[in-house]
């Protein structure tokens, strides 16, 4: 039932997509954020929240291709990683970036940002990008997802993905909660049975901004990045967004079948707070491990020394190592 709704949401939005894309294709603008790139809002119908909008970040590759990388970001984030789709684009793949709804460019004044109560509402932000990239010619696509949107991406493909997908790169996907087994096995599933019911409650989040010191630049760090839009400590969640990853998590745990190629990447290890650029400090590598192996047929692990939770944001030398790592799985699977 979980997938037959998905499936019946997306084959909707696809509908509707097709027509606001053909009817507003020249509505891209500069992105006053990355030099290079532009972007659009894409509106979708209102949900149980209000007004509801994605973005499409675009930057294409110099030689013409037929093929590119979507890349869809995690919790408490927005695209912001231009040496990641520059680096993409160097390699010969168009790139496109989706802000999910509520996230980054796509959050309004009124809404209550990041709320979600199934997962599957995400589904036509995505449908709208991969639209997009079949209008602009684009019949390869890859799908490059992060912790909150690794899980994301990973439903997505475990029920009936459009055919243009043929691939998907995990970047230390949010397959299980980092709590004590406790807390996983017994109270997560109590809130979450509550959320189901009642999604609008608060649940406080851990308070430490480790994780952020170690990447923005004006601390331990070298990124830039709108702490607005991606804030130093991750805000409270409802009960509604605990059921919807909770629930996310155990299809994908008992019932996971994605057919395309994955390539699972993680860091070696799970670090606390005050060894947050030693390390992921969010996730428990052995979870995302175990999980994402049991993902499909064809998954192809790498452990990345030392890599913070957002591999591609590690210190220069690790994230070469990445990237190493995934145009070489890339050239593999779709040639150079």
């Amino acid at each position: 039932m979980y997938f037959v709704i998905g499936y019946m949401k997306r084959t909707l939005s696809v509908i509707i997509l097709c027509v606001y894309t053909l009817s507003c294709a020249a509505q891209w603008h500069p992105d006053s954020m990355l030099t290079g790139y532009s972007f659009r809002s894409v509106i979708h119908p209102d949900d149980y929240q209000g007004p509801v909008v994605s973005t499409i970040i675009r930057h294409d590759s110099v030689v013409p291709r037929n093929r590119g990388i979507l890349y869809i970001h995690g919790f408490n984030d927005y695209f912001f990683q231009k040496e990641l789709g520059d680096s993409v684009t160097a390699h010969d793949w168009n790139f496109r970036a989706v802000d999910l709804r509520r996230y980054g460019r796509s959050l309004r004044t009124g809404m209550k940002r990041y709320q979600t109560r199934d997962l599957t509402e995400y589904f036509p932000d995505i449908d709208s990008a991969i639209v997009d990239m079949g209008h602009a010619g684009i019949d390869t696509i890859v799908i490059l997802a992060h912790s909150t949107g690794g899980l994301i991406a990973s439903l997505y493909m475990n029920g009936s993905p459009p055919d243009q997908i043929d691939g998907l790169i995990l970047n230390s996907p949010f397959l299980d909660w980092n709590m004590n087994g406790f807390t996983r096995r017994i109270l997560i599933p109590i809130v979450s049975c509550i959320g189901s019911h009642f999604p609008d409650i608060p649940i406080r989040q851990d308070s430490d901004s480790s994780y952020s010191e170690s990447l923005l630049a004006s601390h331990n760090g070298e990124w830039h990045f709108d702490t607005d839009k991606k804030l130093m400590v991750s805000p409270s969640v409802t009960s509604g967004w605990i059921h919807a990853i909770n629930e996310a998590q155990k299809e994908l745990h008992h019932h996971s079948d994605i057919t395309v190629p994955i390539l699972l990447m993680h860091s070696s290890q799970s670090v606390g707070g005050a060894q947050a650029s030693q390390g992921d400090a969010v996730l428990n590598v052995r979870h995302i491990s175990k999980w994402g192996r049991r993902l499909g047929p064809d998954v192809t692990e790498v452990t990345v020394r030392n890599g913070l939770h957002d591999l591609i944001l590690s210190k220069p030398e690790i994230r070469a190592a990445v990237y190493s790592s995934m145009f070489s799985w890339l050239d593999l699977h779709y040639g150079r």
